[in-house]
């Protein structure tokens, strides 16, 4: 008989002990929970230095594309030089393969350089009605004349003023192909179909159809896009060698005409876990102050993976 007021070997813990073993618990739940965040910014410092590294290796591989291509541009044997019509080219280097393709500023369509007719071609090939490409075509010449009087269906100063912008036109060359994007009516949607076949570097008067794309294609008369992408696909079916040139609709043959200066590069790298960079550079052959045998005029990048 156990006397009044000992303790039983069967009695209950007392309340200090469940109070400790929940502490216990709640620490080892932090333990674990800050152990894993831990492990979790580890893991994900890891995977960001890797996709810093790989990214860093296309970028690389993808610049030496651009300088593989300048090289086969100076190649002095016509039957091995790379044709700059746009065509693709493919490399492997090292462990990357590179996709390079090459159109001479010769044939894009020179924004400085062509007429309003030829503008009013390009627009109305490009889906806008009559109005609208007489307009915009107008309205092209007159920001890059040198004076204020407004050309019939153009637009000067008093047009973009009344219109709610505070810039009118820059009266002067264009610089840089985007300047377009700041003429009256130009809309973004426009812009982004016309912008690979334009260029401020040909100084001519007419994209060349020998090295066009089919943005600029679509600048001459009696042009249809199918007819264009028929054009494109007969004239990078025939190399150097043929010697033959391209018919275009109205019977005319396209041939290539000498060696250009400037010429539009995009070089795309792939590494072998599917990672790739891509650059777009316009370069003009010459030498350059930090002994490069070409100028870079135009440059553009993006990382995808």
């Amino acid at each position: 008989m156990t006397p009044l007021g000992a303790k039983s070997g069967y009695g209950f813990a007392s309340p200090q002990s469940g109070v400790a073993l929940v502490l216990v618990l709640w620490i080892l739940l932090l333990v674990t929970i800050s152990t894993g965040a831990f492990t979790l910014m580890a893991r994900m410092d890891v995977l960001e230095a890797h996709t810093v590294l790989w990214g860093t290796r296309a970028r690389m591989a993808a610049e030496a594309g651009l300088n593989l291509a300048v090289l086969a541009l100076r190649d002095p044997d016509e039957l091995t030089r790379w044709i700059p019509d746009g065509r693709p080219y493919e490399l492997t280097f090292q462990d990357a393969i590179l996709e390079i393709r090459v159109t001479d500023e010769r044939g894009k369509l020179d924004i400085n350089g062509v007429d309003e007719q030829v503008l009013q071609q390009l627009f109305l090939n490009n889906e806008l009605d009559d109005e609208q490409a007489i307009y915009l075509a107008a309205a092209v010449k007159d920001w890059n004349d040198a004076d204020e009087l407004e050309r019939p269906n153009g637009a000067e100063e008093e047009t973009y003023l009344a219109s709610g912008l505070s810039v009118g036109p820059g009266n002067r060359s264009f610089v840089m192909v985007e300047e377009l994007l700041q003429v009256l009516g130009m809309s973004w949607e426009l812009y982004m179909k016309l912008e690979p076949g334009l260029t401020v570097y040909s100084q001519v008067d007419a994209p060349d159809p020998a090295y066009a794309p089919l943005e600029a294609l679509l600048a001459l008369p009696d042009m249809t896009q199918d007819e264009a992408l028929n054009f494109i696909a007969e004239r990078h079916s025939q190399d150097a060698a043929s010697g033959l040139g391209t018919a275009l609709p109205n019977g005319q043959i396209a041939m290539a005409r000498g060696r250009g200066l400037t010429y539009s590069i995009q070089a795309k790298a792939t590494l072998p876990n599917g990672v790739w960079d891509q650059i777009e550079a316009t370069i003009r052959l010459g030498g350059s102050s930090d002994g490069r045998p070409f100028r870079i005029l135009r440059w553009r990048e993006g990382f995808h993976h």
